[in-house]
Parts: structure tokens; C-alpha cells; sequence
């Protein structure tokens, strides 16, 4: 049944493919968008069709912007993810859905409907289908034990969680775990909800290929991948690196429309 009536989707320029998907799953009118920016740093966008009904507007920023900035962790540090959250409000929407957020802190933020939906369940999808040797589910830190324990159950596997230590001032990272050797000869899901500079897929990675283990995988929801992040990430063991397409990439096998789409409607 088509929801042309009833939805229009539009494009922004970092999600246009994910748009896309999500257009064609709700049966939808799909606009595309125009980014301009001026020298002076200013931008300017434009809608290049009249939307009708309900209108989704699909946008990687890339993964909500300033999320992980929910609270005070140092003193003096402002709670930009408040001013956000007003904004979507102060803009006209009524719904924001976003997909493994990096803390569900930040939607307590918002004033309308906020909902996070997971990757989970795609990402173990795509992962069956690799016949890993043996494999075990590893969250870089403690932070990500939650989403480590889902993935290893979907999958019907072990779990394990690094002990990570961040600097707050200098952003510095070391393990601190003990010997991990029921790693040895096992394939390894190196499980985050993010991949910015690649830091902690690293340290992790440097560590656990000292357990002796077999293959790592390093999977997340969002891959940045700012500047040579991949390629210190391979260096440091890692066999493939494996995301969603909420980030338009090389990398972004795993499609999360059909979890976005079900969310919308």
C-alpha cells in the first residue's frame, strides 16, 4: 500500500542515499536538497520540490550532533545538547528519531518526542553471514557493556568489556585490563556505537592481538572515520572495519532504513 499521500521525504545532503531507502520503504515522495555555502562560511539551503503530509527530513549531523556533550563533566562546560534539543523544537518539529545514540541522557534534553532506535539487530545480521570462528562479542569499555550483552544474545555468543581510562583534559586512553586468554584463536567483534578518531578501537585492538586472538572486527553504528583513522585501525590489527549507512561510506555495509522506517510509521 503506498503512503504517497501521507508522507514526502527529503534528502539532506549527508543522507541523500539513506533518504532514499527510507522513501522508497514508506512508498513516499522523496525531495532532494541543495547545500551552498557562501566564503564567508554562511549557508544556505534549498528544497527543490513542494512537500506535502507528513514530511521526514533524513540528515546525518552525523550521529546528532553534540549528544555526547548531555551533561557537565568538567566544570564551567555548557550543555550544548540542551541548546539543540530547543532548536529542533524552535524549527517545527515534532518528532526526532535517531539511531543508537551515544547516550540516552541526551534525549531527556528534549521537549518533544525523542526516540532511539538500535542497529543492533541489522549489524548481528550482517554478521552471521561472515561463519566467524568462535566468536566473541568485546565493548572497548565498560560504557558499552549494555550494548556488547544485546549483540552477544541476538548473535548466541560470549560477551567481554575492556577497562578503558580517558583523560578528560587530554584525551589520552590505556587499557587497564587484565590478560583476556579465553580470546586466543577466536574471532573478534570489536563492538562500538561510534568510530570518530579510532582511539579506543586501537588501544583495544593493540591489546587484545597481544591475548593471541584470531581475526578482529572492528562494527559500529556510526563511522567517521576522521582523517587517517582506517588506516591506524588497520595497522593496529583491525581485519575489517564494518557500519551502518547512517554515515555515507566505503565501510557503511549495513542499511538501517527498514529500523528507521518502522520507527516513522
Amino acid at each position: 500500500m503506498s503512503l504517497l499521500a501521507s508522507y514526502t521525504v527529503i534528502g539532506a545532503k549527508a543522507s541523500e542515499d539513506l533518504a532514499r531507502k527510507i522513501a522508497t520503504k514508506l512508498g513516499a515522495k522523496y525531495i532532494k536538497s541543495e547545500l551552498r555555502i557562501f566564503p564567508d562560511g554562511e549557508s544556505k539551503i534549498t528544497i527543490n520540490g513542494k512537500p506535502n503530509g507528513k514530511i521526514v527530513v533524513v540528515q546525518s549531523v552525523p550521529y546528532l550532533g553534540y549528544a555526547r556533550q548531555d551533561k557537565e563533566f568538567l566544570q564551567g562546560e555548557v550543555i550544548t545538547m540542551s541548546l539543540v534539543a530547543n532548536m529542533f523544537k524552535a524549527a517545527g518539529a515534532t518528532k526526532v528519531i535517531v539511531v543508537d545514540i551515544h547516550s540516552k541522557m541526551a534525549l531527556n534534553h528534549f521537549k518533544i518526542t525523542a526516540k532511539n532506535v538500535s542497529a543492533i539487530p541489522e549489524l548481528v545480521k550482517y554478521f552471521k553471514k561472515l561463519h566467524l570462528k568462535n566468536p566473541i562479542v568485546v565493548s572497548p569499555d565498560l560504557g558499552g557493556i549494555t550494548r556488547a550483552r544485546d549483540f552477544a544474545k541476538l548473535y548466541g555468543t560470549k560477551f567481554i568489556a575492556l577497562k578503558k581510562y580517558r583523560d578528560k583534559k587530554t584525551g589520552v586512553i590505556e587499557i587497564r585490563s587484565k590478560n583476556q586468554k579465553h580470546v586466543k584463536g577466536r574471532d573478534l567483534i570489536l563492538l562500538d556505537d561510534m568510530i570518530s578518531t579510532g582511539g579506543s578501537i586501537v588501544k583495544a585492538a593493540e591489546f587484545l592481538k597481544k591475548q593471541k586472538c584470531r581475526n578482529i572486527y572492528a562494527a559500529c553504528t556510526h563511522a567517521l572515520l576522521i582523517g587517517d583513522a582506517e588506516k591506524r585501525i588497520r595497522k593496529a590489527g583491525v581485519s575489517k572495519i564494518i557500519s551502518t549507512n547512517t554515515i555515507p561510506g566505503k565501510t557503511g555495509l549495513v542499511d538501517v532504513s527498514p529500523i528507521i522506517t518502522k520507527a516513522i510509521v
